[in-house]
């Protein structure tokens, strides 16, 4: 049996439950290494059901661990599921609401009747999985960023004055036809004022002479994503966003040099929040301090104030403080962190700028 879909069913007695209904792909992508695609899982205590239609049956067959039975429905996914989880003997299922519609609800629970099985709603218990990665996913994680060196190393040769942001986007588009890889995200390229906006679309802008160029991007490895922010310096930027790029770091210095297991993620920000504050910048940082990253590119835990989490060894996580002033430029500066028991481990630390 797959290690992810074990260490789920040790979790059954705790919540109460004998099986577990997973209705969302990446979870079901994490727990047993196959990409889904509008099927369902059910894992019970005694078997574990990969529920399809006849569209993927001979790819979920090949690609499955040999304990998992492909089963393809007849009438309803929830129909099939309800069925299957009655013939294993369950009586207490247990399913994530977060992701089931208040159609799909009044299926299940229709169903659930007639087969006699209680639903219970248990939230997050993949998601608390995912976010404490494996030294494989690590690994691939480290090749997402091994890839994104590559790009990186490129872009120090290409982004110069007189190109658009859309001419960067083009050289990023061939590299990713060229090295059997994806993007994490839709790739952010702000030069100029553009990247005042923490999400700015990528333009027809000229790049200038004398200006920063803020690049955020991301690459794929087996499905595990990088993350990176990067700001490009041309030529003598003014004064003012060079003192701001350098507080940023310092910012972010702030908040890495406090990872480590045990610590809560409410104090990793404050940690960058308060830097900012004294220099007077943190009325121009507009968003949390980071995320997780895994197989999803915003994953648990958010680095956030108004979070109650902590950090755990094996979590992967973003550090990226960002000033965005109005009307003049923006600064945000991205590393990934392995958290560790003593220290956090700058993943993406090699390839600073």
């Amino acid at each position: 049996m797959p290690k992810h879909i074990s260490t789920l069913k040790s979790n059954f007695h705790k919540h109460q439950i004998n099986a577990y209904l997973i209705n969302r792909d990446v979870n079901i992508r994490y727990l047993t290494g196959f990409p889904a695609s509008e099927s369902w899982f059910l894992v019970t205590s005694k078997q574990d059901f990969y529920i399809t239609d006849g569209r993927y049956k001979l790819e979920a067959q090949k690609g499955l661990p040999k304990s998992v039975k492909v089963q393809l429905f007849e009438n309803s996914k929830f129909e099939e599921s309800l069925k299957l989880a009655h013939s294993q003997g369950v009586k207490v299922l247990g399913y994530d609401s977060r992701y089931v519609t208040v159609f799909e609800f009044s299926h299940l629970e229709r169903f659930a009747k007639k087969a006699k099985i209680k639903l219970k709603a248990c939230n997050n218990l993949v998601e608390d999985m995912r976010a404490i990665k494996t030294p494989e996913e690590v690994d691939y994680i480290r090749q997402a960023l091994q890839i994104h060196q590559k790009v990186l190393s490129m872009l120090k040769r290409r982004i110069k004055p007189g190109l658009t942001e859309k001419d960067i986007l083009i050289y990023l588009k061939k590299f990713i036809e060229t090295n059997n890889t994806n993007f994490s995200f839709d790739s952010i390229i702000a030069s100029g004022g553009n990247s005042c906006y923490p999400h700015a679309l990528v333009t027809e802008r000229k790049i200038l002479d004398n200006e920063a160029v803020l690049v955020d991007i991301g690459f794929e490895y087996k499905g595990y994503k990088s993350d990176l922010t990067r700001m490009f310096v041309l030529g003598r930027i003014a004064e003012l966003q060079k003192e701001v790029i350098e507080h940023v770091r310092q910012a972010q210095a702030c908040a890495i040099r406090i990872i480590r297991d045990g610590v809560p993620v409410a104090e990793v920000d404050r940690q960058a929040r308060n830097y900012l504050e004294k220099n007077g910048l943190a009325k121009y940082f507009c968003h949390s301090t980071g995320h997780g990253v895994g197989l999803e590119i915003h994953e648990a835990p958010a680095l956030s104030s108004k979070s109650d989490a902590v950090l755990r060894a094996g979590m992967v996580v973003t550090v990226e403080p960002g000033v965005y002033i109005p009307g003049k430029f923006g600064v945000r500066l991205e590393e990934m962190i392995l958290v560790k028991k003593q220290e956090g481990e700058l993943l993406s630390g090699n390839f600073n700028q």
